[in-house]
Parts: structure tokens; sequence; C-alpha cells
């Protein structure tokens, strides 16, 4: 299934689009809310890693609700050296199936569901994780693609 198309600004207010990355793999990883501990702990994994993904010639692309400015605070704060893409509309959330039904301390509220999607070289959906484990999602996530490369 091909990924769809998108074009979102980072922390630092530069534009990326899916068609940029072009011939990599890209780890397109969704997360409900900047500063929140596993959103935290799940952006952290992907910054002490991203040496890893970079030696492999992989993009990590985090996405969320959140404002640029809130993205801009979140990266400082941790030193996150990937792009984090605001979808204040959540338009490529909600493309991705990454906008739903949540429940947290009783309540039900629709928001960005935690939800990763790797994407092909050739812009083709690889493989979705539905379930994810923000601790060691990171190395996961690296391992799993070095499985996919080789089976190509």
């Amino acid at each position: 299934m091909r990924a769809e198309a998108f074009t979102l600004s980072d922390q630092e207010g530069r534009s990326h689009s899916l068609s940029d990355y072009e011939g990599k793999w890209v780890v397109l990883y969704f997360y409900p809310k900047d500063n929140t501990p596993g959103c935290t702990k799940e952006a952290c994994g992907f910054r002490d890693f991203l040496s890893q993904f970079s030696k492999e010639d992989i993009v990590v692309l985090g996405v969320s609700k959140d404002s640029v400015s809130l993205h801009q605070k979140f990266s400082d704060k941790y030193k996150l050296n990937f792009p984090i893409l605001s979808d204040p509309e959540h338009k490529i959330i909600q493309a991705y199936g990454a906008w739903g039904m949540k429940k947290f301390m009783g309540r039900e509220f629709e928001g960005t569901i935690r939800k990763t999607i790797l994407i092909d070289p050739k812009g083709n959906i690889a493989k979705i994780y539905e379930k994810v484990n923000p601790l060691i999602h990171a190395e996961q996530v690296l391992d799993d693609i070095k499985l996919l490369q080789k089976e190509k």
C-alpha cells in the first residue's frame, strides 16, 4: 500500500514532505503530546539510536498535533536530533489512522494514538506498529528495518 503524501513543518519551522525522502526508509511515528512521560521516552529512544538509523540511511520523523513552538521547546529540552512535525489539524494523523477514541483516567476523548508506520524507499508502507512500547520501540524498529532490508 502506498504511503499518504504529506507536507508539515518541523520544530524549526522547516517544511518536510514525504517526497523529500524518496529512496530512503522512513520511520513515521505518531505520538500524543510533547513532554508527557511515554512520548518523552519514545522521542529520547529515537534520539539515542539516531546515529544507527542514519548509518542505515533511515529517516526518523515524529508527528503530533502540538504546535511548532511547543515542538521547539520539547526538542530543545531533550536535545532531539530529528524532525518532529506539527499537524495541528491532525489531517496526516487521521490519514495514517493514528487518530481515534482514547481512554485516560476513566475519561474518553478523541486524540492521537501512538502508532508507527515504516515506509520503504519506494514510498510503500512496509510495516505498521499498532501497539508501541515507548521504552524499546526505537531499537525494535531499527531491528525490523534491518530484517526487511535483507529480505529485499
